[in-house]
């Protein structure tokens, strides 16, 4: 059970504390409810390249890392299409000096041209080098948007084109910054070696005076219903041809996510999964193959794709794959590989919670989820999972009218 104290201050910023005196350490988490999905389709890529230009000096601070590291500590960031996290690491003694660093990036960013130009540099040449230049870079670029039709997930978080970080001006990320980065848009998360009073104060020491900012108003278009499959071909200099299987899932505070998710163990998690044991191992046409979902917010895809073994025809492979599925949704799955994968998911959470920073970062993620207390009971949602319920959502799932085919298929 994790133990978290929670408490709101007046400009909105949502506070968790978590008492570990079993560490000398501390973690402060700040993450922000802005993500991919809340860009402009015009303007793309918004939401990574704060995560770059959060590092590039605030109000106060010209540089953030050096007085981190000063305090003997370590920070880094992530942003998704649903969030954006902050967090570091320090020795207990000093959080007060993570308090500072971050309350200053969330006062407000230095904003110069500088800073822009430098960063810029930084997203473009990463979006070139993993998306444009990598062997299967542009996979997800062009899945997203097969598979999405409305909603914002159509496209990725680095953005759906190099041109709209190339164009952001100034006033263009000012605007993101203070319609995104307020308290009220945030969650604050302390944990470690610290005390619950003492955090309240340095809370109101640090972010109580930073205007609450207007509150973001998500209303995001929902993605219809898909209802006939779609394909797309690709040729690429790339060494093996693979293929790639969306459909649309629900999301995740739905009931039916845990069925979903136990799903994808049972069919790609690893190398004692269906699809492995049957298309890697037994028929040898994948040279591998994974089945998995990102845990989006809204409503997600449940993916799979797999290297092709050479010489194979990826029709023969996706036949194959087929047949796997069609075993799930006529068969369902016994008592014991449901026990299995149910063991899986409780190893894989209590192994999440044993770090300090997973612990801070989950009790972050789950509140911005709307429920904090999900850290403590989500493992039952996993355990109340029916071998029915898992097949009647294998079967909602694996409608051929809701699956979207990509043969990613090599020139050379």
């Amino acid at each position: 059970m994790i133990q978290y104290d929670k408490f709101t201050l007046d400009n909105g910023l949502r506070v968790l504390v978590h008492e570990d005196k079993s560490t000398p350490m501390a973690v402060l988490n700040v993450l922000y409810d802005v993500g991919a999905k809340d860009e402009s389709f015009d303007k793309t890529g918004f939401a990574h390249l704060f995560e770059h230009l959060m590092f590039g000096g605030s109000k106060n601070i010209p540089s953030y890392d050096e007085p981190l590291q000063v305090a003997g500590g370590e920070n880094n960031a992530f942003t998704t299409n649903d969030l954006t996290n902050y967090y570091c690491q320090l020795p207990a003694e000093n959080i007060e000096t993570a308090f500072w660093l971050e309350s200053d990036r969330m006062l407000s960013l230095a904003f110069s041209k500088k800073s822009l130009e430098v960063q810029r540099k930084v997203v473009c040449e990463e979006f070139k080098e993993h998306y444009i230049t990598k062997p299967y870079g542009d996979v997800w670029h062009k899945m997203r948007e097969l598979a999405y039709t409305t909603h914002p997930y159509r496209w990725m978080t680095i953005g759906a084109s190099l041109k709209h970080v190339e164009d952001a001006t100034l006033e263009d990320v000012k605007a993101f910054f203070y319609k995104h980065y307020t308290p009220s848009n945030a969650i604050l998360v302390v944990a470690g070696n610290i005390e619950t009073a003492q955090m309240k104060v340095l809370a109101e020491k640090w972010f109580g005076s930073i205007p609450a900012g207007e509150k973001y108003n998500r209303q995001l278009p929902v993605e219809p219903k898909q209802n006939a499959s779609r394909f797309l071909e690709v040729k690429s200099n790339v060494p093996l041809d693979a293929l790639y299987k969306c459909w649309h899932m629900p999301a995740r505070m739905d009931d039916r996510y845990y069925a979903s998710e136990l799903i994808s163990d049972i069919l790609g998690g690893g190398g004692s999964s269906r699809l492995f044991q049957s298309l890697v191992k037994e028929k040898q046409l994948f040279s591998n193959i994974d089945c998995y979902h990102f845990g989006s917010t809204d409503a997600g895809l449940m993916t799979i794709e797999g290297k092709i073994v050479k010489g194979v025809n990826i029709k023969d492979a996706e036949n194959a794959l087929m047949e796997e599925i069609k075993k799930l949704v006529e068969n369902g799955i016994s008592t014991t590989e449901l026990e299995k994968v149910k063991n899986k998911a409780e190893s894989a959470l209590a192994f999440e919670d044993m770090s300090l920073m997973n612990r801070a970062s989950n009790i972050a993620m789950y509140e911005n989820l709307g429920e904090a207390e999900l850290i403590n009971t989500e493992l039952s949602k996993y355990q109340a999972v029916t071998a029915d319920e898992l097949l009647q959502q294998a079967r909602i799932i694996f409608d051929d009218n809701n699956c979207n085919t990509m043969h990613y298929l090599s020139n050379n």
